[in-house]
């Protein structure tokens, strides 16, 4: 039987969650190679500041495009991350909500045997796969007051590159996590929209970022971190 949307969502709360663009980009801005695929892109140091992300969510946002080519979601390696998120009284890894608007996902893919619990946010409930279905709705703003609603307060957004550029015109992600890798791919695959929507002006002036810290995280790499600044 289909599942049927979870009634501790069913109205949505007026505040959404803190939102963390988490990605590994090359030099030149791209996530994956020209052909598309996945870009394997990031080290040691990139996997550790990865599991810091992880072990702060509640839940981590990925695109169907993003599942389909790695057929899995990261998880939380480090043993004492996962302690102190046990100790916290929460669960061992953050929720995985993958967006979709369609279905068809085959259940042997590891996504499926991964020890996390999974999410749909779609137009229609999945068949069988998912532990919780969210209704789509009409809007970025829309969707993340209903994961507030069902507890979500702290949300890390991995990505692909049409998810990511999506949040970002709708001026819904709060802060960036950035590791920059010493590589060049070339190709369409930039972590920002390249479409004719474009960002809101508010994010394109001085002062809507501030940085928030930097990294040397070996073999080339920095990582980055600016949070958004908003004026009310």
């Amino acid at each position: 039987m289909p599942l049927q949307p979870s009634d501790d969502c069913a109205a949505p709360a007026l505040e959404r969650p803190e939102t963390r663009l988490v990605l590994a980009i090359s030099l030149d801005g791209r996530l994956a190679p020209a052909e598309g695929g996945a870009a394997q892109l990031g080290g040691k140091g990139d996997r550790r500041v990865l599991d810091t992300a992880l072990a702060w969510a509640d839940a981590c946002l990925m695109g169907a495009g993003t599942l389909r080519a790695h057929q899995s979601t990261c998880l939380i390696r480090d043993r004492a991350l996962l302690q102190q998120r046990v100790d916290q009284g929460r669960s061992a890894q953050p929720t995985a909500v993958v967006v979709s608007r369609s279905d068809g996902f085959p259940l042997q893919w590891q996504f499926f045997r991964q020890p996390l619990e999974r999410w749909l946010l779609a137009p229609k409930a999945p068949a069988e796969g998912f532990d919780r279905w969210i209704p789509l709705g009409h809007s970025w703003p829309e969707r993340l007051e209903t994961l507030y609603a069902c507890g979500v307060r702290r949300l890390a957004l991995l990505g692909g590159a049409s998810l990511a550029a999506e949040l970002l015109q709708a001026d819904c992600v709060d802060a960036l996590q950035l590791t920059l890798v010493p590589t060049l791919l070339g190709g369409p695959h930039t972590w920002l929209p390249v479409d004719p929507n474009p960002l809101p002006l508010s994010m394109l002036g001085a002062g809507a970022w501030s940085c928030d810290g930097l990294e040397d995280l070996g073999e080339g790499e920095i990582m980055l971190r600016y949070r958004r600044q908003r004026v009310h």
